[in-house]
């Protein structure tokens, strides 16, 4: 029977090759996206779920509210509670402590060879060695990274530091890392493999915990006080298998109360599960939204049920052509049951042909959109896990798409079929009306797909349009060591200025415009009374103002002392003055020294357009420079002008990058995630009206066929060719206008939650939503039109000679 099935089945696959093709395709579009995804959600989730007991092992977050509304979570946790937590808390059987370093110098002090700079580098004690279990190439876990000045490392970083020598050589060898705190020599006590599986624990090497405090360095790293927050500080705990989250919260929270010196609340430890790290923020940045994998999942969802009613669409819009077949099969001794198990296996060879074809699809849509994914994802064409996924979608797909067809083809009664009388019953009365309002779902989300595309393009030309506040063309900057001798780093600024190609030099701790923030308590002290105000502060040189081209509006820049400062406008509206003029001469203290308003400076964008500007002050620091910014001469070749000053910083740092890079492309940079979710929206916008067109390809077969008599009357009547143009359009045009309706709902709410993330955006452009229905109504007569030219430039003798 199944035989039977199969190969009639296949000869009704080769006899109609242009439904074969509309539906194989269409289908494979919706399944090749599902299959990327699919790749994408499980490469995701696949993150350290190889370590033991990984249900039971927590991160500790810091959770902050300063006011309703206003959270703030750290993976970071103050020293202290690394100290105390499995003394207050029984039940952790394990804690380990983490504390991230970057941009870590390594030198084999034997060999006198600098390697090189690594964030890869952590201080690391032997609770978190054992959470996190190694094996080890040489050394003995139970005694590594107990004592200071112990190190152990991976096997990769052996064979860089220790080319040619086996594990058990190395150990007991000097290791050197020089780090902005300190020269910290170590010896190594052992090698361990590296991890082979998806991780984000990047580490190479581990220098002993303990070091930190015989270093006497516990300040400089920010673990001495129960105040101080610093996300480098990562504390883990592995739990008792008898307790669970809720219990850790509970327990976490009690060590709160008991230790910080807080007011409702507003400062608590909680509990992440190890699973949950790569979703939220990890050590080298490459963390996932969940809400954008959830996106993702939305959109292939929705791609997928498009290209299901565009199969339904099509294959009830042949029916007609059918009902002789399964009259005469009927007639002949076959059930409804046995009819319907003919369809739906005749769908399944289209589907499973549409899977295979989906496998290749899947790998051009990896090519298109590769730079958008992470870097350790690759696509794998051929596995079990995309077998499995794709045998699974496509028994999901043969029942979505393939029952209703069945159930209608299935229900033809034989003595009407064979008449040709089927379109009269009520059951396809209601087929009719289902088929217009799955095109209407088909048009809506297709609409709604499109309409955020444009809204996204518009907001973002908005925001690469806006005056900034300050210069940003032939800008460029280069990173510093931090810390670095900064007698030395003036002299580079002085050279840099020298040279005939620059106009103007100056050294900052952050870049005029970026994603730092370094924020902090200041107190304005005026004639008889203070105000205390919270500010954002940068901390630059007298020429910073020159270099960016910033506005004085009131006093002169600052002259490179420390009692002097510069304030912004937003400054004077927080601390009530009328006029810039009137901050001039006041006093104001910030980190606890006592300092000057010299000058007034207009706003300027300090962060990406989503953040209102704040009050910003401007200090000088020159101890913590690590950023030398450059304004270019005019008239200069930027290539050429770029290689000179890089030669000139290589000179000075031998072992730094020495890269100029341009200020312009670092803030084009602030919305690069935005513009991948346009880049992907665009993609779904193109194939969900691809689909759309192709359902409406099925449904005005269907309309055209059922009308093709009435047409040919028409014209023997003496109807033109545009009047029976019109009257077939005229269902559609009311189609395509119900569904850019509808589009509008979605389409707004979506656009607006995205727009209130921006602090400069535009007005909602509404008129965009009825220039794309407009748009798609045009797409959707052309087919239309194209369709029904055909039946209209028939012979009209040869549809009624049956008459």
């Amino acid at each position: 029977m199944w035989k039977n099935y199969l190969l009639i089945a296949l000869r009704n696959i080769r006899r109609n090759k242009l439904r074969t093709f509309v539906h194989v395709f269409g289908l494979s579009l919706g399944v090749g996206i599902c299959l990327l995804i699919f790749q994408v959600v499980l490469h995701a989730f696949s993150f350290d779920r190889f370590h033991s007991d990984a249900d039971r092992i927590y991160r500790v977050h810091t959770v902050s509210e300063w006011q309703p509304g206003e959270r703030f979570e750290s993976s970071g946790t103050s020293g202290p509670l690394g100290e105390v937590i499995d003394d207050e808390l029984a039940f952790i059987e394990t804690k380990g402590r983490l504390y991230t370093l970057s941009e870590v110098s390594a030198v084999v002090p034997d060999q006198n060879r600098y390697i090189g700079k690594s964030n890869l580098v952590a201080f690391a004690d032997q609770g978190f060695m054992k959470i996190f279990e190694r094996v080890w190439l040489a050394g003995n876990p139970e005694t590594a990274l107990s004592s200071p000045f112990q190190a152990v490392i991976s096997e990769s970083s052996m064979q860089k530091y220790f080319p040619g020598l086996e594990a058990s050589e190395v150990l007991g060898k000097e290791m050197l890392w020089i780090d902005a705190a300190d020269s910290i020599y170590t010896h190594i006590h052992g090698v361990v493999r590296d991890y082979d599986q998806l991780t984000d624990f990047i580490f190479k090497d581990f220098i002993s915990f303990s070091t930190i405090a015989q270093l006497e360095k516990s300040d400089w790293y920010g673990l001495h006080s129960w105040t101080n927050l610093n996300s480098s500080s990562q504390l883990f705990v592995k739990i008792a298998k008898s307790e669970d989250q809720a219990q850790l919260d509970e327990g976490l929270q009690k060590v709160a109360s008991k230790y910080l010196d807080i007011d409702d609340n507003s400062e608590k430890f909680s509990a992440k599960p190890l699973n949950t790290m790569h979703f939220s923020e990890n050590f080298n940045g490459t963390e996932v939204s969940l809400d954008l994998l959830k996106g993702l999942i939305f959109i292939g969802v929705i791609i997928m049920l498009l290209a299901c009613l565009n199969f339904v669409n099509l294959e009830t819009a042949l029916a007609i052509k059918r009902s002789k077949e399964v009259g005469i099969r009927k007639t002949l001794g076959s059930d409804r049951k046995q009819l319907m198990l003919q369809f739906l296996s005749e769908t399944f060879l289209l589907v499973i042909a549409a899977a295979c074809l989906s496998v290749f699809l899947a790998d051009g849509y990896y090519q298109l959109f590769s730079s958008y994914l992470p870097e350790t994802f690759q696509y794998i064409s051929f596995s079990v896990y995309n077998g499995l996924f794709l045998l699974l979608i496509s028994v999901l797909i043969t029942c979505l798409s393939g029952i209703y067809p069945a159930v209608i083809l299935s229900g033809y009664q034989p003595q009407r079929a064979l008449k040709g009388e089927v379109q009269g019953g009520s059951q396809l009365g209601y087929g009719s009306f289902l088929r217009k309002n799955l095109t209407v779902i088909q048009f809506t989300a297709s609409i709604t797909f499109i309409c955020l595309v444009l809204v996204l393009r518009s907001q973002l030309q908005y925001v690469s349009s806006q005056p900034l506040g300050f210069e940003k063309d032939a800008v460029m900057y280069v990173r510093l060591p931090f810390m670095g001798d900064p007698e030395v780093k003036a002299q580079l600024n002085d050279r840099i200025w020298q040279q005939s190609s620059v106009s103007a030099a100056s050294l900052s701790n952050a870049l005029i415009s970026s994603n730092s923030l370094w924020t902090t308590d200041s107190y304005l002290q005026g004639d008889t009374t203070g105000q205390a105000l919270y500010v954002h502060v940068m901390n630059v040189d007298s020429a910073f103002v020159e270099v960016h081209g910033l506005n004085i509006l009131a006093g002169k820049r600052a002259s490179n002392k420390i009692d002097e400062v510069l304030v912004n406008k937003n400054f004077l509206h927080q601390a009530n003055l009328s006029s810039p003029e009137e901050a001039l001469g006041m006093s104001l203290q910030i980190s606890g020294e006592q300092r000057r308003i010299v000058g007034v400076l207009d706003n300027f964008n300090a962060r990406n357009l989503r953040e209102e500007i704040l009050p910003m002050v401007f200090i000088y620091s020159p101890t913590y420079y690590n950023y030398l910014n450059v304004k270019l001469a005019p008239s200069q070749n930027l290539s050429h002008a770029k290689l000179s000053l890089e030669a000139i910083v290589k000179e000075v740092y031998p072992y730094e990058s020495g890269e100029f890079l341009f200020i312009d492309e670092a803030i084009e940079g602030f919305y690069e995630a935005d513009r991948r979710i346009q880049g992907i929206l665009s993609f779904a916008s193109g194939i969900a009206i691809l689909i759309s067109i192709l359902g409406l390809y099925g449904l005005s077969s269907y309309t055209i066929a059922q009308r093709s008599k009435e047409v040919s009357i028409r014209k023997v009547l003496g109807a033109g060719v545009t009047s029976i143009l019109m009257l077939i359009s005229k269902q559609y045009i009311w189609l395509v206008l119900i569904s850019t309706t509808l589009a509008i709902i979605p389409a707004y709410y979506f656009s607006n939650q995205w727009l209130k993330e921006f602090a400069y955006k535009i007005e909602m452009p509404y008129v965009v939503f009825g220039l794309v229905g407009l748009a798609v109504l045009g797409m959707a007569l052309t087919v239309v039109f194209i369709h029904s030219l055909q039946v209209i430039r028939t012979n009209p003798a040869k549809v009624l000679k049956s008459e």
